[in-house]
């Protein structure tokens, strides 16, 4: 059980860290930026903006994976 999730650790790690970073710059952009007027899309639920927050930070660690 342990070497499996090793691996699976190994396989998806910097990923896995991308989305947890990137769903708290998510949520902090909501609660610090936001927006005034509610009308924004993104920005104006904290739900969407956590959840694209995820999505851009899984992204952009993906990157760096072999």
């Amino acid at each position: 059980m342990g070497k499996i999730n090793m691996d699976l650790f190994k396989t998806y790690g910097l990923t896995m860290v991308g989305v947890l970073l990137g769903a708290i710059g998510g949520y902090w952009y909501y609660a610090k930026v936001g927006c005034a007027t509610g009308t924004c899309p993104i920005t104006s639920n904290p739900w969407i903006s956590t959840l694209y927050g995820a999505l851009l930070g899984g992204l952009a660690l993906n990157i760096f994976k072999k």
